[in-house]
């Protein structure tokens, strides 16, 4: 009975914060790496008070219905998108995903191609790099699209699988599986997982320990970040000296992902995603996310940088651009103006 008053407490108080966002997040080994991907062949809903939206997962852990092979279909091109749950689509239909977007405009335009959306909910920049090169390449991609997001250099330096001493990019670690364990002990229990679908007062408490743990984490994290002495800085704080050193960590990993690719002859696109501009009281404003200290050497390193106000600017205060509730991600509006975008300068060079 007190359960189930907690419950219908949550739902009248927290009705319009409360999120259903089940983790299933198990491990993958890529090469010399373990990181994370989703639960292969899973299905499974995220609630809010926006909507419900059903995932579906394929062999690989990707969120998609089909299952891929390393071989490509004879005539049929291939885009790999990484990036974290605005990619993946948190918030937003399978099918309506900038990814899903891109390959029906794609089609459309006489252009038939597979494109894998490996999106993973929390990778930043550094796991996508260590995907990329030990998996991703592996899907023989003609084009790579990597979508870039605000707390990509937090995420950078929370994973430590690599680091930048004396200017150097360097390999740190090689394996970053924050809860995987604990994850795949809760998942194997039917109730659970039921629970983490239908209860809002279960999945308040489990997101509570979850973020409190995260948080105990990230703070060791950023005890053994080197100190970027590299870095030359006016009289600089702390929190200024890491603040340059999360920017230039995440450009030198956008600068190796960009040799990686060019060495296979595959073509590097970074699309900026926005953020929702703070105190989220208006869902047709967006905030860009790149620092600007970094866009010169992205830009230089990729063959299109696709920055937010460039492809979402004209939509700003015309439509709903972001979630309201649960965790503010891109509305499908979004999606389908990244998609569509993308498909342009895709199709224009191909």
């Amino acid at each position: 009975m007190a359960l189930c008053a907690a419950e219908l407490a949550t739902r009248v108080f927290l009705g319009q914060k409360a999120i259903l966002f089940p983790r299933y997040h198990t491990g993958a080994d890529y090469g010399v790496y373990h990181l994370r991907r989703l639960r292969p062949s899973t299905t499974f809903r995220h609630t809010s008070a926006d909507g419900s939206w059903l995932f579906t997962t394929n062999r690989q852990g990707f969120r998609d219905r089909r299952d891929w092979s390393y071989e490509r279909q004879p005539g049929v091109g291939r885009v790999l998108v990484l990036g974290d749950s605005h990619t993946m689509g948190f918030e937003c239909g399978q099918e309506d995903t900038y990814s899903a977007v891109l390959e029906r405009r794609l089609k459309a335009l006489r252009q038939p191609t597979e494109v894998l959306n490996t999106g993973i909910s929390g990778f930043g920049t550094a796991e996508q790099l260590a995907f990329l090169e030990n998996e991703g390449v592996k899907y023989r991609p003609d084009v790579v699209v990597l979508g870039w997001f605000i707390n990509d250099p937090d995420d950078n330096v929370n994973a430590g699988l690599f680091a930048v001493r004396d200017g150097q990019l360097t390999e740190e670690k090689f394996t970053h599986q924050p809860g995987v364990k604990a994850l795949d002990a809760i998942n194997r229990w039917a109730p659970l997982r039921w629970l983490s679908e239908h209860s809002y007062f279960y999945s308040l408490v489990f997101n509570q320990v979850w973020n409190w743990q995260k948080g105990v984490h990230f703070r060791g994290a950023h005890a053994v970040t080197p100190t970027p002495t590299e870095l030359t800085i006016a009289a600089p704080t702390s929190d200024e000296a890491m603040a340059a050193y999360r920017t230039t960590l995440a450009t030198k990993l956008i600068e190796r992902m960009a040799a990686t690719c060019q060495r296979q002859g595959i073509r590097f696109i970074v699309a900026e995603i926005p953020y929702f501009k703070l105190p989220y009281d208006n869902p047709m404003e967006f905030v860009p996310s790149m620092p600007a200290a970094m866009v010169p050497d992205v830009r230089s390193h990729c063959e299109t940088l696709l920055l937010c106000e460039d492809w979402l600017g004209p939509y700003r205060n015309v439509t709903d651009l972001f979630r309201v509730h649960g965790q503010q991600h891109i509305s499908e509006a979004t999606h389908l103006v990244l998609g569509m975008t993308l498909a342009e300068k895709i199709a224009a060079k191909r």
